[in-house]
């Protein structure tokens, strides 16, 4: 830049010869005069704005105050040549904040720029707004940002630095980036062949999915295929590869990812998640002396390790995580010591079993005593995580004992933890009561209001331990020197609790009222207003130093402060009454038991800890708050379902010539008999609303009762079904076929479950993320019925085609489909339908029905829904021939069998056929009645000719 302007060149050479401070303001001064002439005057060219523009950054740089040259680097910005517009971006970014009134000016000229065809303008604009980022400017070009991240046609260096642009503006700007809306185009460029960009576009959803993570719940899983891709497959470019470890910041951020999530339940995702944490760790197990090697091996490693605590902290996968943690603790590294006491604190935070930490107590311990105050501050937080019963004394009393000599910086958050501790795991009161006042003895000013309040509190409410605790703290007021907090706690128990051992030889009133009074000196205005209310409740219990006491009262009297002044008059006056005088009484009655609550103490450490920016995911402390951030994390929304005909359909109970309009009243014959969630609950859950087409619902009714056939086309893609099913496990086949000549890229499919307690449908492997021109791809989803379940799983297939386009259909998979024909007799049949009853374990419906051109019943097709939705058609078992009689069993694996008996009663003049449906389960009785009834249903549209006609 410099060589190409000899007065710039000049110019620095001056500054730079300048021997004092004085002749380079003079040389500076005389510049900026020059230059404030120059543009006044106006008339420049680009290369004199462009140089003096230069100038006066160099002159900011320098750190002087410049209040020129703004609006010629707007004009500059303008430029079509690269120099020139180069140096405006430049200046810009450097002398003009984010309020700027000047940054109004340039917002149109950098819109141009990010839609312009040279991907140069288009870098600088980015450089630009992710600099300056202010409201304004990120409101108005943020659609241009992300349209240029997702445009196909952008280089890959520019989508890199849009990604990252949008990064910055998200973190500064929440508000103006619709995450949700561009949740799934974001998430599709994970799939994208370059891992550059794949990297940045990682970065920027790890950001978004802190706070959307619904909308990004199908990042998992490609982020499960990227890590297998290029931890096992070793699917990567050289270029990619640091130190002989694939891309391994790329690597670290996707493993982050994962740990924002609940552990998927889908079995093809565990397992080939369980191969890449082990392949990672395998490779941990080769020693190499190289140090960016282990550096980056480590980086991935540590991270693994957090997401294999997190999915499972019983797996063998776990165990071998223990094994290496305790060689990094023992390492010669401070880092590495870090990293894997902190990870090992993330271990003792969720494990159920901590024996394999424990085994390294003695390491972990010495580790407070390490050179570097960030590793002390690691071992603090492990031997806070793996306490319990067993070694609490053991570890509270070296606590104590470090605190003495332990960091000012450490103190407080060491206070805390040791209150904590000797609270949550005291064997005896003795013990708590111990360790308290020494904690209070001890720490000094570093301890907290929180931690006397709650010590207070559970003597309070222990009655066997007030004895005891008067004892010690007046014990430990005899000391020369007593902190202030001990002296708040001994005021409140001697007040309380000092009768109980003022019989004792050593305790009596005296000796207690001079302890304590012998400290009020020394401390602050509040301690001494609680001093004075332990003295009028010894007034009370102790008659015999009530001259001592009034005596203080009378002092405390003429004190300045008007709070001691107010107590002192009031206490004295009460002092002054007869000692059965019921007013005495009842003011110095003992303290009742304080209500039951949750200790302040773990809230306050928390408070302290608290979420960092990178979005921790856990905390350190017991397992059950972990657990309780985790059930915190993604919390599903409760849907509504609409069922057709409101609470089922419309029951008969009259005979089938009766009147045909009362027959059908409250029937809607156009809407599915499954359950389907409104738009907006499927969305709250990150699931696109369900793809609507002149023939999907027909494919998808076909498909309830046969097992193979389309379930959904266009002049894109299709996707076709076969299935299978024996017993409570079902088998289906998903076909999807590209229909055109291009290739479908970041092609993703996804199952999603409404029941998943009920019903599990998963994929047996991951779909590639492309579909080849005119291919066809099989995808096998296992299927198995627990318990009785009401809505289908929903499949969502995604891909690039020029656009992001999302499809999502409903799979054919109905509680029929695990139904068992079994065949009955005449007698067992109607035996086992009167055993059965009627309502609630029947079902029963009445609809119109179609004839055929003969107009006849249509017995052939009711024979086939019958049968094709599981039911063995019994012939010769009911008298009227034209009655169709079915039987089944239907197989769950929680609930065992359910039986089934169905009765198709057709009226040929009425046009109407009933359906009977009795079951061992009322739930089962339903659902079966809504499904046989839809596809013998005659249309809607036939029906309303009927009724007009």
């Amino acid at each position: 830049m410099a060589t190409n302007m000899r007065g710039l060149t000049q110019f620095i050479a001056d500054i730079r010869g300048a021997r004092v401070r004085e002749l380079e303001e003079k040389r500076i001064n005389k510049e900026m005069a020059n230059i404030r002439k120059r543009f006044k005057d106006g008339n420049l060219d680009g290369y004199q704005k462009k140089k003096y523009v230069a100038k006066v950054i160099f002159t900011y740089i320098l750190g002087y105050k410049v209040d020129i040259g703004h609006m010629e680097a707007v004009n500059l910005i303008s430029s079509s040549k690269y120099s020139e517009k180069q140096i405006g971006y430049l200046a810009v970014t450097l002398l003009m904040h984010e309020n700027s009134d000047f940054l109004r000016l340039v917002v149109n000229s950098i819109r141009k720029d990010l839609n312009d065809n040279n991907e140069i303008h288009n870098c600088l604009a980015l450089h630009a707004i992710a600099n300056v980022g202010g409201q304004e400017m990120a409101e108005a070009l943020a659609e241009d940002v992300h349209r240029l991240l997702i445009s196909p046609t952008s280089e890959n260096f520019v989508r890199k630095k849009a990604a990252l642009t949008l990064l910055r503006l998200y973190r500064k700007h929440p508000d103006v980036i619709p995450a949700k809306e561009w949740a799934l185009r974001i998430v599709s460029i994970m799939d994208d062949s370059d891992l550059g960009v794949v990297l940045c576009v990682t970065s920027l959803v790890l950001a978004l999915a802190q706070d959307h993570l619904e909308a990004f719940a199908v990042a998992y899983q490609k982020a499960v295929d990227r890590l297998n891709r290029l931890v096992v497959e070793h699917e990567y470019s050289a270029t990619y590869g640091y130190y002989k470890v694939p891309i391994p910041w790329l690597q670290v951020k996707l493993l982050r990812l994962l740990q924002y999530y609940p552990p998927s339940e889908d079995p093809t995702i565990q397992t080939m998640l369980q191969e890449v944490l082990q392949t990672i760790m395998n490779n941990c197990n080769e020693p190499s002396r190289n140090v960016q090697h282990n550096n980056a091996q480590h980086a991935v490693l540590f991270e693994a390790i957090s997401l294999a605590i997190h999915i499972d902290t019983s797996s063998p996968l776990v165990n071998t995580a223990a094994v290496l943690l305790a060689r990094f603790i023992s390492s010669k590294e401070t880092n590495v010591r870090y990293l894997g006491l902190d990870t090992m604190a993330h271990l003792a935070s969720r494990a159920d079993n901590l024996e394999a930490i424990k085994k390294h107590q003695g390491t972990i311990i010495l580790s407070l005593r390490d050179k570097d105050i960030s590793v002390r501050r690691r071992a603090l937080d492990l031997l806070y995580s793996m306490c319990d019963t067993d070694n609490s004394e053991l570890i509270v009393g070296e606590l104590l004992r470090y605190l003495k000599i332990a960091d000012y910086g450490l103190r407080e958050e060491m206070v805390l933890k040791i209150a904590i501790l000797t609270e949550r795991y005291a064997n005896t009161y003795k013990w708590y009561v111990d360790t308290i006042l020494e904690l209070l003895s001890a720490a000094g000013d570093h301890v907290g209001e929180e931690v006397w309040y709650r010590v207070v509190q559970i003597v309070t409410n222990t009655e066997d331990l007030q004895a005891y605790a008067a004892k010690v703290v007046f014990e430990y007021l005899k000391s020369p020197s007593s902190h202030e907090s001990l002296v708040k706690v001994g005021g409140y128990i001697l007040g309380e609790y000092g009768h109980l051992i003022a019989n004792e030889p050593g305790y009596s009133p005296i000796e207690q009222f001079q302890a304590l009074h012998s400290k009020s000196q020394f401390c602050m205005a509040p301690t001494r207003a609680l001093l004075l209310s332990t003295y009028i409740k010894w007034v009370n219990v102790f008659p015999e130093i009530k001259p001592q006491l009034l005596n203080v009262f009378e002092r405390y009297r003429h004190v300045l402060d008007v709070d001691l002044q107010q107590r002192a008059c009031e206490f004295f006056a009460l002092a002054q009454r007869p000692e059965d005088d019921e007013l005495l009484q009842n003011v110095c009655e003992e303290i009742p038991p304080f209500p039951a609550r949750e200790s302040t103490l773990v809230s306050r450490l928390n408070k302290k800890h608290g979420d960092t920016s990178d979005g921790r995911t856990w905390s350190i402390g017991a397992k059950d708050s972990n657990l309780d951030r985790s059930a915190s994390k993604l919390m599903r929304k409760p849907t509504t379902k609409i069922t057709t005909n409101g609470s089922g359909s419309a029951t008969a109970n009259g005979d089938l010539s009766s009147d045909i309009t009362n027959s059908l009243l409250g029937l809607d014959m156009s809407s599915s008999p499954i359950a389907v969630e409104p738009t907006a609950a499927l969305a709250a859950k990150g699931i696109p609303r369900l793809t609507a087409g002149p023939n999907v619902e027909r494919w998808f009714e076909k498909l309830l009762y046969s097992g193979d056939g389309v379930l959904y086309e266009d002049v894109q893609i299709q996707v076709g079904v076969k299935s299978r099913y024996h017993g409570p496990l079902g088998q289906v086949a998903v076909y999807i076929g590209n229909k055109m000549s291009a290739p479908l890229t970041s092609f993703t499919t996804t199952l999603h479950t409404e029941e998943p307690e009920a019903l599990t449908a998963s994929f047996v492997k991951i779909a590639p993320s492309t579909l080849a021109p005119r291919t066809q791809i099989q995808q096998i989803v296992q299927v198995e019925c627990k318990k009785i379940f009401k809505v289908p799983p929903i499949l969502v297939v995604s891909f690039l085609a020029g656009a992001h386009q999302t499809i999502a259909v409903r799979l054919p998979i109905v509680i029929t489909k695990f139904l068992e024909g079994v065949k009955l007799g005449s007698g067992d049949f109607f035996e086992r339908w009167k055993l059965i009853g009627g309502p609630p374990r029947e079902a029963q419906g009445i609809f119109p029905i179609s004839l055929d051109a003969t107009g006849h019943i249509d017995t052939a097709k009711q024979r086939q829904v019958v049968s094709g939705y599981g039911f063995q058609v019994l012939d010769g078992i009911d008298p009227n021939p034209s009655n169709v009689v079915g039987a089944g069993i239907l197989h769950t694996a929680v609930d065992g069998k359910v039986g089934c008996l169905l009765r198709l009663e057709p009226n040929r003049e009425a046009k109407l056929s009933r359906v009977t449906v009795r079951s061992t389960s009322e739930d089962v009785a339903t659902e079966v009645q809504k499904l046989v009834q839809k596809p013998l249903m005659a249309d809607a549209s036939a029906l309303a000719e009927k009724r007009t006609g």
